[in-house]
This record gives C-alpha cells, structure tokens and sequence, in this order.
C-alpha cells in the first residue's frame, strides 16, 4: 500500500469532508483529508504537529462569521516549518480582487469549488496529477510548540 498523501482542508462547511472524502476515493485514492473549520483551529493544529504534517493545504478564502481563510495562509508564510507548504486556494468567489488577494496573502495556486459530483472527481484528478505525480514537495517536518 501507499503512504499516503495528508490535505489539510479548511473550510466551515461540515458537510464538505463527506463529499471530498467520497469524490476523491477513486481519483486521488493515496490522499487522507482532515478538516478544520476556521482559522483559529487551522493554527491550532499546525502549532500541535510535531514530525510530519500534511503534505499540502486546501483552503477556503470565506470561512463565515467574518473570517478569511487568507488570515491563516498569513500565519503560515511566516510560520518557520508552514511556509514551505503548498495551499491552495479553494473556493467559490473567483472576483479578480479575491484572486489577487489570495496571491499577495502567499497562496500557491488559486481554485474554484467544483459544483457537481463528477466535477469533484475531476478536481482530485487534477490536483492528484499536479501535487502528487508532478510537483515535488520538500519534506516538512514540523516542531510541536511547549
């Protein structure tokens, strides 16, 4: 079997775990999601890894209640072992301000949510191909914060 290939997902809908979890099954079947559901719990736990993390992150832009996913890829870009992680963008609003943003805020590539089933298949097809057989990503090996 293997190793697999961890995405940090954060996004607040709670749903969306069971959709990327099931769509991605057959396209990008190396990969294991965990999902956090705002800002505060996405620093919380990068600062609890210790050894190795997630390989790459997805990341919602509007995360509700005023929160923007582009505040954490902030912390990251200046976070000593995050840095190095690839995020990207994923999500619904694709105004060129919000897509400028993101890219000033250190986000490696900017996408948008897939509206079908079979269009979510396709998405894990492609960032399988990109992230995982054609790009090559250092090793990261993250220190747990005393």
């Amino acid at each position: 079997m293997q190793p697999k290939f961890l995405i940090l997902l954060v996004d607040n809908d709670p749903l969306l775990l069971d959709v990327v979890n099931r769509a991605s099954r057959d396209s990008f079947h190396e990969a294991s999601f965990v999902q956090v559901h705002s800002n505060s719990e996405a620093i919380i736990y990068i600062h609890a890894l210790d050894n190795y993390g997630p390989k790459l992150i997805l990341l919602d832009i509007d995360l509700g209640f005023n929160q923007s996913g582009l505040d954490f890829a902030a912390f990251l870009r200046v976070h000593a072992e995050g840095r190095f992680l690839p995020v990207v963008a994923l999500t619904i609003d694709q105004l060129p301000t919000t897509v400028g943003s993101a890219y000033r805020a250190g986000i490696s590539s900017f996408t948008v949510k897939p509206f079908s089933f079979e269009d979510w298949k396709v998405y894990f097809a492609t960032l399988r191909l990109y992230w995982f057989s054609t790009v090559t990503i250092p090793p990261i090996r993250f220190h747990k914060l005393a």
